[in-house]
């Protein structure tokens, strides 16, 4: 596939090759500037130099190809959480923060994927393979959770499904605030990994898990 670019913000043409790609490589372009809600698939077709007409070979309308933009999202969202958690070694500690460490990484690194798997709008229950790819990615933090719940007292411990949640809400809310440029605007007194590593360690103590039943030495 050969690209030719007018511009830095212009639109790239389309020679030949994949055309899906091509068109996939548009959406990442303009949501990266508009939003994934701020573009139509008329000006996707532009971006990639290739007539209105021409997107219509690979997908429906512009909420498929938003759809498989954010599918790719979800499955380099999945493969870089189950790297870093490598199923918890070599202690639960260590592999909790390459995980969250390894969110707000993907967050930063790959606005445009991010804000089409979150923000986008498409209804994960009329996609199966978008809904089975995102629950892939959840499942790694499932997973995290069920071996961190299971260092709880017992007696006192909590469901792994609630936890994943609520480690999914911290995680998810400081890679959306500091994904949005907020950090920039106000002076913040720390990093997006400083305030969740402060936020993990309030709620493990909520837990009943301090730093040395979780697996930290020292």
């Amino acid at each position: 596939m050969t690209w030719s670019n007018d511009g830095r913000d212009g639109p790239r043409g389309y020679h030949h090759g994949n055309l899906r790609e091509a068109l996939i490589r548009a959406a990442l372009e303009l949501i990266a500037q508009k939003g994934p809600a701020g573009f139509t698939f008329a000006e996707a077709a532009r971006w990639a130099g290739v007539s209105p007409a021409a997107p219509y070979r690979h997908f429906r309308d512009r909420d498929e190809l938003l759809a498989n933009v954010a599918l790719r999202g979800f499955r380099q969202f999945e493969a870089a959480l189950a790297k870093a958690w490598d199923g918890g070694r070599p202690d639960t500690s260590a592999a909790f923060d390459r995980l969250g460490r390894a969110y707000l990484e993907f967050a930063r690194g790959e606005p445009a994927l991010y804000s089409a798997m979150f923000e986008g709008g498409v209804p994960l229950g009329s996609n199966p393979e978008l809904r089975e790819a995102s629950d892939r990615a959840f499942a790694v933090l499932r997973q995290a959770a069920e071996k961190l719940s299971a260092q709880a007292p017992p007696g006192a411990r909590p469901p792994a499904l609630m936890v994943a949640l609520h480690i999914w809400a911290m995680t998810h809310g400081i890679a959306s605030l500091f994904g949005r440029g907020d950090s920039a605007r106000r002076a913040l007194p720390m990093s997006a990994e400083e305030l969740l590593e402060a936020q993990m360690l309030i709620y493990l103590r909520g837990l009943g898990l301090s730093e040395t039943k979780f697996g930290r030495s020292g």
